[in-house]
């Protein structure tokens, strides 16, 4: 007979504990120990079960023909690596009303002449029927059920043999041979492992959406981004209108790629043209402005940088940055001060990158202490100067990567300069008519940007 046990599982860490304590001793999170029943098997394990199948050579594997599916969404296609592939696992995560279902719900019913299934836990049929309303979408090929029995939607998956199965969200679901709540490890942890083994024989993908901790990361064990294919994080701040949706992981394509998304009341829209969303704020005459020519992923972009300096009020100096990593631009005043002689430590510095973005390209660093010092100086920088490249602890301008793709979207926007570093090599600039800066010092750089402005 099998024998029940009863264990705590951290829904943190997935730890599991013999008795029930406030804090696991694992990862340290504070109530986060669930009881759950863990049923254990008596019955021996077959050395070599009954149906196997053999090992195989390289040469000996049929690769088949398995196109990627389009989605009809220009930005998830190329987030995923040019579409959707036959039997893959996708794991889609964001805070709670940032757009997730919203964003599932298009791609659904876009897709037309394909069999989708879309099964969701946490609305009815009637908000579902709803919210398509609200997006102006309607298709005769996507089925929709209200369900969280996971025995229930294999039975559906195989039954209808769909060609896209949406799942909104793994946290309701729920399997019958275990005693535990829903959304707690063990539950998640069987039902992505059961919805595997079903979706890939059968060549389904699969977008499974999943819920965030409050830390930012994706809720339930860290076995579950393990078994999926690739894990996607749709982010943005809820005051702004832009979304920004990133691969953190991809067996199939490049987890640098990003896409750009607007929200409106009739449903996400495509942003094409992310450089002038970027910059649409960006006022000329005013100090503490700059512009980063960026890229992220494949794409290049422009990016508006806000600076602004004060005297520190309460002592202490304060920092703080949006959407730049703190710690950088720490680094970035200490290197003004050293190497420049600029005494910025005993001042309130404010950073902020324009449209609610997240960056973390290297070559930020000249728009950001460009930005910095404008406001200091009470000095505006040209609308038509951009800047790309990266700031070392000694002061000098390093180069950075795919340089001609900058300075191309820079001519592009309309820029007439763009500064970077003089160690980029190999790049006949001549070609291009945007008037090309190459500067090797951050000194140097100062008095070219500031001394025609004053």
């Amino acid at each position: 007979m099998a024998k029940a046990k009863t264990v705590y599982t951290c829904q943190s860490c997935g730890a599991q504990w013999p008795k029930w304590m406030g804090q696991c001793n694992n990862c340290g999170e504070w109530n986060t120990l669930v009881e759950e029943i863990v049923v254990k098997s008596k019955q021996p394990v077959q050395a070599v079960p009954k149906s196997y199948s053999s090992p195989l050579r390289l040469e000996q594997i049929t690769s088949g023909k398995q196109e990627r599916i389009d989605t009809c969404n220009s930005e998830l296609n190329r987030v995923l690596g040019g579409g959707l592939v036959p039997g893959s696992l996708i794991l889609l995560g964001g805070e709670p009303g940032i757009g997730k279902s919203t964003l599932v719900l298009q791609v659904a019913l876009a897709l037309k002449d394909r069999k989708v299934l879309y099964i969701s836990g946490e609305e009815s049929l009637q908000q579902l029927k709803m919210r398509a309303k609200r997006l102006q979408q309607d298709s005769a090929d996507c089925l929709f059920l209200s369900e969280t029995s996971l025995e229930s939607i294999l039975a559906h998956m195989e039954n209808e043999k769909p060609d896209l199965v949406i799942i909104d969200s793994i946290q309701t679901l729920t399997a019958d041979g275990l005693e535990s709540a829903p959304g707690s490890v063990g539950q998640i942890r069987e039902c992505a492992s059961a919805i595997l083994k079903t979706a890939k024989p059968a060549h389904i993908p699969v977008i499974l959406i999943g819920h965030i901790t409050k830390d930012g990361n994706l809720a339930g064990p860290k076995v579950l981004e393990h078994i999926v294919d690739t894990v996607l994080q749709f982010e943005g701040d809820r005051n702004y209108l832009y979304r920004i949706l990133r691969s953190v992981k991809n067996r199939f394509g490049s987890t640098s790629e990003l896409g750009i998304y607007e929200m409106r009341q009739d449903g996400l829209r495509i942003v094409s043209n992310p450089s002038e969303m970027l910059m649409l704020q960006h006022n000329d005459g005013l100090s503490g402005t700059s512009i980063a020519a960026s890229i992220e992923g494949m794409r290049s972009f422009m990016i508006e940088v806000q600076g602004l300096v004060s005297s520190a009020a309460y002592g202490t100096p304060q920092r703080s940055a949006t959407g730049f990593d703190l710690r950088r631009l720490n680094m970035l005043l200490a290197v003004l001060e050293k190497r420049a002689g600029f005494k910025l430590m005993a001042k309130d510095v404010f950073l902020n990158i324009a449209g609610g973005l997240r960056v973390d390209d290297p070559a930020m660093d000249l728009a950001v202490m460009m930005s910095i010092l404008s406001s200091n100086f009470d000095i505006s920088v040209s609308k038509q100067s951009c800047f790309a490249g990266e700031v070392g602890l000694t002061g000098e301008i390093r180069p950075v990567n795919r340089i001609e793709q900058r300075i191309t979207e820079a001519e592009k926007q309309g820029f007439s300069e763009i500064y970077i570093s003089r160690y980029n090599k190999g790049v006949d600039f001549s070609r291009f008519k945007i008037q090309v800066n190459q500067v090797d010092r951050i000194e140097k750089m100062v008095r070219m940007v500031f001394s025609q402005q004053k």
